[in-house]
């Protein structure tokens, strides 16, 4: 138990919240797989994470609000969607290496729940859903700012989805929609690099770099707009 506690303080240091309700902490990182059917509810993360989803997009709303000052509501509202996704809430839980402190039952540990995205992605929004019941908004929006700030930046620098964009100014022109190929991937399991070249007919490549292949194809294809004068390049 003592080798646990000094494991989770650790954990505490990287998040840089420190728990005074301890059962919070340790309900944010149980899976529903681990825990007896009558307990669920009250004893893994599901209801953190619900109220974690809601936390996390009150948070990088306001963020947009502040930051993007001209933009309109359609602009605002496809920003929060860049932001806001599963792919992001799974790579920062994979930053905070969130997988080896994860409660899972046999089975789900057995068939890599640790390394699911749709499971670190959950987990993720547990934890602000619990740091948000520990200490308040506060707290939970420094967390939000510093962990997801690279996906604020590029959330805020977008004119709507890039890739989708991308597509339709292809097809505009007759063209076969580009292709995304992973050139090489990069880093630790946890932390992974990935570059994304984006391959359209006549036109020469892209490459672009990202902590999933989601954001480096949107990053990609970002360029290949500005390049294109699709796009203006932003400040």
């Amino acid at each position: 138990m003592d080798t646990e506690i000094d494991s989770l303080a650790a954990l505490e240091e990287a998040i840089g919240h420190r728990f005074a309700d301890r059962a919070l902490f340790e309900q944010a990182l149980t899976h529903s797989s681990a825990v007896a059917p009558s307990r669920r509810t009250a004893k893994s993360y599901q209801r953190l994470e619900f109220l974690g989803d809601r936390v996390l997009g009150l948070v990088v709303a306001e963020a947009l609000i502040r930051r993007f000052p001209k933009a309109n509501e359609g602009d605002l509202s496809r920003s929060l969607n860049a932001v806001v996704r599963k792919e992001s809430c799974a790579a920062v839980a994979r930053e905070l290496q969130l997988g080896e402190y994860l409660h899972l039952g046999d089975s789900e540990a057995r068939s890599g729940g640790a390394d699911k995205d749709a499971i670190l992605g959950d987990v993720c929004e547990g934890l602000i859903g619990a740091i948000y019941l520990d200490a308040g908004i506060e707290p939970a929006r420094r967390f939000v700012e510093k962990r997801f700030e690279q996906w604020l930046s590029i959330g805020l620098a977008q004119r709507g989805d890039a890739k989708t964009t991308l597509q339709e100014w292809a097809q505009s022109r007759g063209l076969e929609p580009p292709a995304y190929v992973e050139v090489s991937r990069s880093g630790p399991d946890h932390a992974p690099e990935f570059t994304i070249e984006i391959a359209l007919e006549g036109f020469a490549p892209v490459r672009a770099l990202g902590r999933s292949k989601k954001i480096a194809e949107h990053e990609a294809a970002e360029q290949f707009l500005v390049r294109e004068k699709v796009w203006k390049k932003t400040s």
